[in-house]
């Protein structure tokens, strides 16, 4: 099998048989930042105006999953040179690994660089706020059942007809310039508003009409399937005489020259719409309650487009882990057997209509209670909606402001069926300077995994990540003392 493509399968497998954006930090919600108004645009921090430092402002990383912990990847007391990935070992525990699946299962990476930013107030109360940010997303949703043919075997489907549908894939990479400002509609009421353009840079969507599998006797499986891979990037295809797939090809003239990489990275050809809506309510002056609907939006992709389709009844003679648990066939075996038998079936579409991504829309609702004027509780819902699939969490925070010049807050969420995940913000600021730092999930067990030279210690139930740090230039209301 061509290397190129080797690599696409066994990344294929991955996400399928193995486990493979995001929300916003929870933590900066009730923080006095300049960023909290992009988690709710009627959130504005109490300067008169801020610049961030550019590519500096606002760096955040997100990675979501609701079923792989550390401990399913590393095997506890095992070298790390014996074997990589638990799932490969022969001691891996595979009821008690699918005991914990979900019937959906999910990961939901998410980078964003915030390469502009910047907010000012226009006379007493309207605060107006300019953002460009590039975001790197995906959601990647998979069923239990397939865990169960890959690990254990077909023995337990015989005679039914697994549904399989739920598997999906969406991941993309594009630039957001929003444009939005707050205002108070009364004493009491604050609303915020945001627009936003969006401009895809490249995406790969895989859409499932239909996948299901019926095992038979021989140990075989027979696929009926209705899917679709659409991509818009620098890649194209092989195909032979009927237009199967041979092979996938990067497109490396698009980076061989500054040129090039700019045209690329500056491409507005896909374009889209977002918009961000949100309220704050004061309901005594010690209570406020607050909501937003973030992210309302599409793109539609126009360029470098691939559409790559199965609709066809596959045989395939096997997806059993457990001969490679016993020796009888190698990992890499089994990647390319898998190929080697979608190769018959994937076909290439040679005239790709453009097509439509949906944003994963976000829905926070918040209270905030002033024990004083310098410290606070706040309690707050975030959901994440993507497509029929709602992802929910629920954080306690406790939050000190002193003068604007120390802020920090101290948190406790419950989410992804775990109930340990503690973090915590700080915000620190000298002169016009501003610099904050805040994680959502910072891990509380620890394991350490052995090396020929030594060992280390990594987070043991460590399922999520959500961090963010930034540099502001921040002007008006400087340590001014709230008594």
């Amino acid at each position: 099998m061509i290397r190129n493509k080797r690599i696409l399968w066994i990344a294929l497998f991955f996400v399928i048989c193995t486990g493979a954006a995001g929300q916003n930090s929870q933590v900066m919600y009730y923080m006095n930042i300049p960023q909290n108004h992009l988690l709710n645009p009627a959130l504005r921090s109490t300067n008169s105006a801020y610049i961030g430092f550019p590519g500096l402002t606002s760096v955040n990383i997100n990675i979501d999953n609701n079923f792989l912990n550390f401990s399913d990847v590393f095997l506890k007391g095992k070298q790390s040179s014996d074997s990589i990935l638990a799932f490969l070992h022969s001691d891996f525990n595979v009821d008690r690994f699918i005991s914990k699946l979900r019937e959906v299962n999910s990961i939901e990476p998410e980078v964003s660089i915030q390469l502009f930013g910047a907010g000012f107030s226009i006379g007493k109360d309207l605060y107006a706020f300019v953002d460009v940010i590039d975001r790197v997303e995906g959601n990647l949703f998979f069923p239990k059942a397939l865990f169960e043919l890959g690990f254990k075997g077909n023995d337990q489907f015989f005679g039914t007809k697994v549904d399989l549908s739920a598997l999906s894939m969406d991941v993309r990479y594009f630039r957001e310039i929003g444009m939005g400002f707050s205002k108070n509609f009364s004493d009491r009421l604050r609303i915020g508003v945001k627009g936003k353009l969006l401009f895809g840079i490249a995406t790969a969507s895989l859409k499932t009409n239909q996948l299901s599998i019926t095992p038979v006797d021989d140990f075989s499986h027979t696929f009926d399937t209705d899917m679709e891979l659409n991509i818009s990037g620098p890649v194209s295809f092989v195909t032979d005489s009927e237009n199967h797939i041979e092979d996938v090809n990067f497109d490396e003239t698009k980076f061989d020259s500054r040129d090039g990489i700019q045209s690329f990275l500056t491409n507005t050809s896909n374009p889209g719409f977002g918009l961000d809506i949100g309220a704050e309510y004061k309901i005594l002056d010690r209570l406020t309650v607050s909501a937003a609907v973030t992210d309302i939006g599409f793109i539609k992709w126009k360029t470098d487009l691939s559409n790559v389709y199965i609709r066809d009844q596959v045989e395939f003679g096997g997806l059993n882990m457990e001969e490679v648990y016993d020796g009888t066939i190698t990992i890499d075996e089994l990647f390319e057997s898998l190929g080697d038998t979608l190769d018959k079936y994937m076909t290439l579409n040679n005239s790709p209509d453009p097509f439509k991504t949906v944003l994963p829309m976000g829905v926070t609702v918040g209270g905030k209670f002033d024990i004083t004027n310098r410290i606070s509780i706040g309690l707050l819902s975030s959901s994440k909606i993507i497509g029929d699939q709602i992802k929910q969490s629920v954080t306690l925070s406790g939050n000190v402001n002193i003068w604007n010049a120390l802020m920090a807050s101290l948190s406790y969420t419950a989410s992804n069926n775990r109930y340990d995940n503690l973090g915590a913000g700080i915000a620190l600021r000298g002169g016009f300077f501003q610099f904050y730092a805040v994680a959502d999930r910072i891990p509380v067990i620890w394991s350490k995994v052995s090396e020929p030279e030594g060992s280390y210690s990594l987070p043991a139930t460590w399922s999520t990540l959500h961090a963010r740090i930034g540099i502001n230039l921040v002007f008006g209301n400087r340590g001014k003392k709230r008594d």
